[in-house]
């Protein structure tokens, strides 16, 4: 479908899993999505995040059955304390398909915040995709950190491209879909030569959050994902 494709050449690269369950849901005629993240996905700074706008595009797209995007972001937050939320914030609304926005805060809170470990994110990460695939009704996407300077700095570049190996790692050894933003976001600044100006919140002073721009143009790249992995799936029960 390639969303907005001719505005720059960069897309997202395709899902590797199909979207089974969400494609039944779609058949069905009801399906639900619950993101769960950090401040990407609750929304940061008075921009629109992108659960609200997936929720349109997939409206927009498939305007017959009722769909619903669930938003539990909690900004600050990483796959530890994320995990302890599952069983209300996540397995309670029993969704199609899950999001998880994972690995940024990590990489990029110092010390004195008392960040997670890399080892303890990595593992919470695993641990938590092995809860979703249990149930065995619910589809996973991964949504590694986003391409911005706050993570690109000496101190923090290499253990940002190290959690985004390792999620991609996890998610392949456990066969489940990685939306690769931190890729998708580097070739629109490297390749299509878009600044971090444009990328970033203006009104950011860490230059972690992404902007408007970003959001929306992520969101549809998101929403193009979803569809085409959703029209490749078998048909099921």
């Amino acid at each position: 479908m390639a969303l907005g494709s001719s505005e720059f050449p960069v897309q997202a690269a395709p899902f590797e899993q199909p979207l089974t369950n969400f494609a039944n849901g779609l058949r069905r005629g009801q399906v639900k999505v619950v993101a769960i993240g950090s401040s990407t996905t609750a929304g940061e700074g008075g921009i629109a995040p992108y659960p609200q706008r997936l929720l349109a595009d997939l409206r927009s797209i498939f305007p017959k059955p009722g769909i619903d995007v669930i938003n539990r972001g909690v900004g600050g937050e990483e796959a530890p304390k994320e995990l302890l939320r599952f069983k209300h914030d996540v397995f309670d609304q029993k969704p199609d398909l899950v999001i998880w926005q994972v690995g940024t805060n990590a990489v990029w809170q110092s010390a004195d915040q008392n960040p997670p470990t890399f080892d303890e994110t990595r593992r919470a990460i695993a641990d938590g995709v092995d809860q979703l695939l249990v149930d065995g009704g619910i589809d996973v996407i991964l949504m590694d950190l986003q391409y911005v300077p706050a993570v690109l700095t000496p101190a923090k570049a290499d253990k940002a491209n190290a959690m985004v190996a390792a999620i991609s790692e996890i998610a392949h050894a456990k066969r489940v879909n990685v939306f690769r933003r931190f890729a998708l976001m580097k070739g629109w600044h490297d390749v299509a030569r878009i600044s971090f100006d444009r990328m970033v919140d203006p009104g950011d002073d860490s230059r972690l959050h992404a902007s408007d721009w970003t959001t929306d143009k992520m969101t549809w790249q998101l929403t193009d994902a979803i569809v085409t992995a959703a029209n490749e799936a078998p048909h099921g029960s």
